[in-house]
């Protein structure tokens, strides 16, 4: 698929697609070449072949691949290690697609690779502005499928509108053995029975904004994978406030400044940008939990 075959797919009615329902699905971004690059990525990350991940436990050259990338759940930061993943969270039509729904100016401040084989935990109903506080309603992630994504492997869920209120619901720990060790949303207005499974097929990308309620499920699947690599964006126009601010610095005036800008201009490039964050794994409930 060329650039403009797949720029057509998700132009007109995107950002009002967007504005109601909090997600749009972007068709077909990656094509075969691409997404096998980026799979043989995930195997040299995983290895450790470009780089230590915190939390990591080294591989021997007598492990198969697959015996490797089955230990992992989520890499937290692959872009720092990867200049195909850093490439990839610049991919033009999902830039063009973000530019539609923040505006001209964009910056990226978090990647995720997930493996997710089969008997891996899903995650709880969740909002992502909880986590990355934002609270410009602009943050929004690009979840591109690596593999198919169904509802057997442990595709996403989405509460369709449920972004609009612009409320971050409270959160609990949970007990769940479907899910990993993060909190859980509770005390909002939808049920599950309100819920739609977004099943993509390999290189299409699912684009939703930050208050968007989604959830996944375990991959039940009985041999395969799950891979996606997810990307968070937000406006450059915007600070993130997502440390703890400096000595003398409030917390209105903090600005995590570990970004990439993807989009336009950055208004605080004056600021210059700082390596605040390393890669490391997301253990699942066999592996513990990192609170």
């Amino acid at each position: 698929m060329t650039l403009a075959t797949a720029s057509a797919q998700v132009s007109g009615s995107l950002a009002d697609r967007y504005d109601q329902d909090g997600y749009v699905i972007l068709e077909n971004v990656l094509d075969r070449s691409e997404l096998d690059a980026l799979l043989a990525e995930t195997v040299r990350i995983c290895r450790g072949e470009l780089g230590e991940i915190d939390g990591a436990v080294p591989s021997s050259p007598a492990d198969t691949d697959d015996e490797v990338i089955r230990r992992f759940l989520c890499v937290h930061y692959p872009h720092k290690l990867s200049d195909l993943m850093l490439a990839t969270m610049r991919h033009p039509v999902v830039v063009d697609a973000l530019t539609q729904v923040i505006g001209p100016n964009v910056k990226a401040m978090q990647s995720m690779l997930f493996v997710k084989a089969e008997g891996k935990p899903g995650q709880a109903w969740h909002q992502d502005e909880m986590f990355i506080p934002t609270r410009d309603r602009s943050l929004t992630a690009a979840w591109i499928a690596l593999d198919d994504a169904t509802v057997e492997n442990g595709c996403l869920w989405v509460l369709p509108g449920s972004h609009r209120p612009g409320i971050i619901y409270p959160n609990r720990e949970h007990d769940d053995p479907r899910y990993d060790c993060t909190v859980e949303s509770y005390d909002f207005p939808y049920s599950d029975t309100d819920a739609v499974p977004v099943q993509l097929s390999a290189g299409s990308v699912l684009l939703f904004n930050g208050y968007l309620l989604h959830k996944s499920l375990p991959n039940t699947g009985r041999h395969g994978y799950r891979r996606a690599l997810a990307n968070h964006y937000m406006s450059a126009e915007s600070l993130l406030p997502w440390t703890l601010p400096d000595e003398g610095t409030t917390m209105a005036q903090a600005d995590f400044r570990d970004v990439v800008l993807v989009a336009g201009r950055d208004p605080y490039a004056y600021k210059g940008t700082e390596e605040r964050r390393r890669p490391r794994i997301r253990p699942d409930r066999e592996g513990g939990c990192d609170r």
